[in-house]
Order: C-alpha cells, then structure tokens, then sequence
C-alpha cells in the first residue's frame, strides 16, 4: 500500500460514561446501558453498555475536539452521526468510535472476556471468534478496524502492556497501519493478509490488513492470528486477551460509517 504513516498513540481513558449526550460532562462511578428501541447519543468520550450488557458502545474521541458524536439503539450496533474531525494523514486519527467486549481501561462490559480473560497460549483450545457487519462510507479518510488488546496480567485499569493487534478490513483515504510492513502478503485462516509492526512506547503493535477490502467477517478466530504473532515474536504466548473492539479510526469526516452487527463468542469457556 502506497500511503503515508500514520502514527499512533494510546488510547486515552473515557473521561465520561453516559446515557445520553450532554453539555456539561460529569464522571459518574459506572457505566450506563443504552436500552431497548431508544437512541442514545455519544459524544466525545462517553460509552453506554448495549446488548444487553455484554458489549460497550464507546464513542472515544481521543485526539480531536471537533464535534463528533455516534448513536446506538441499544443493541450490538452504532452508527457515526456527525464528525467534523480534520487531521492529518500523516499522523493519529482523531478518534476510535467502537464497541467492544471485555475491559477497556477498566471500564468492562459483562460476561465473556471481561469475566474470564483468555491466555494467549490457550487460544487453540478455549477459541475466541467474532462477527462483524459494518456499512461504509466513499467519503473521509477512515480505516474499518479491530483494535484486540492483550495485557502481561489478566486485568488492567490502564495502558494494556503486551501487544496491541489490529485487524484492517478496510481504509477510506492514503492512511496505512502503524509501523512499517514486514510482509506483503500471507494467508491465515483462509484470508489473505499483510503484516505491519511497530513499537509504541511500552508495548508492540502488529496490524494485519486484509489485502482484499470487505465490509464483513464472520467467525474471525483470533486465535489463529494470535498465534501468528507468537510465532514472529511480537508476543509471548503467557499476555492475556482483555478487550476485543471494532470501530473505525477517523482522520476525517466519517459521518454514515456505522456497525451493524457484532459479536464475540468464547468457546470452550464451560471446559475451564
């Protein structure tokens, strides 16, 4: 792929957890769940839980103060309502609109990965899979992503320490994966892949971009890309999976991107 770096840095923390949108941000001790036929709006960083509990819708505008907010009907999806966010190809996105299963800096959702996180080493006997339905947008400059996080311990309030692996199923605009490519191509679980590395401060980041974009996977084992990275060394097989995301990094624009479905599923986790 012929596009500039961009660089990445930590998501920060959520800063706010709501219900609903509001003017004056406050910081209430749990999050909120966004329920049944009703819109919730998210904006800036505030989250609600959604299906029920088991998953967390977070709008996590984490590098822009454009104003850029997502809805949810409460269930497993989110749609990008609005976003002026306008930076840079060349550096980090503006934001990480997402849902996720698991623990993002401590903030959980319940059940699954957030009750039991899995091993890295255990991830062929206890499989971890997860479907996901977006709808894309011609416009912006956006990737369409997995963000999995993997911590040395099994829970973290802060900064997960072991690796960061992304999953690209696609990009809008001349952006590209952290790091620099170490393989053009290389087929895993039957999806053709290209591999980039980098480094971040205190933990490796390893991206895998589908060579062919889609706008849809359905039971990705992350354990067989998980195990990829074990084999080329970018983490050892003892780090922990805590957190599963998918959502789409915005440089610019993205108002329409939206999640349709999504799902993670542990199997096997009635054996352990």
């Amino acid at each position: 792929m012929s596009h500039r770096s961009a660089r990445r840095v930590r998501r920060l923390p959520l800063a706010v957890i709501a219900l609903t949108a509001v003017a004056a941000m406050a910081v209430p001790s749990a999050l909120g769940s966004a329920a049944g036929a009703a819109t919730t709006t998210l904006c800036g960083f505030q989250a609600a839980r959604v299906g029920g509990g088991s998953y967390v819708v977070q709008n996590n505008e984490w590098n822009s103060g454009a104003p850029e907010c997502v809805t949810t009907d409460g269930n497993a999806d989110f749609a990008v309502a609005s976003s002026s966010i306008s930076n840079a190809t060349g550096g980090s996105p503006g934001g990480y609109p997402s849902i996720y299963q698991g623990c993002h800096w401590g903030n959980c959702s319940s059940g699954g990965l957030a009750a039991k996180p899995v091993q890295a080493s255990d991830l062929g006997t206890v499989k971890v899979t997860t479907s996901w339905s977006t709808s894309q947008t011609g416009s912006g400059v956006y990737d369409v992503a997995y963000d999995i996080w993997f911590n040395q311990a099994p829970t973290t309030t802060g900064q997960p320490d072991c690796l960061e692996l992304m999953v690209w199923l696609n990009h809008n605009g001349r952006v590209r994966p952290f790091g620099s490519e170490v393989l053009a191509k290389v087929r895993i679980g039957g999806r053709s892949y290209s591999v980039w590395e980098g480094t971040q401060s205190s933990w490796n980041t390893v991206s895998y971009a589908m060579t062919t974009g889609t706008t849809s996977v359905r039971n990705l084992d992350i354990g067989q890309l998980a195990q990829d990275a074990i084999r080329r060394g970018y983490m050892p097989g003892s780090c922990w999976l805590i957190d599963v995301e998918a959502g789409f990094e915005l440089w610019q624009g993205g108002a329409g991107l939206a999640t349709t479905s999504f799902s993670v599923t542990v199997h096997g986790d009635a054996a352990r």
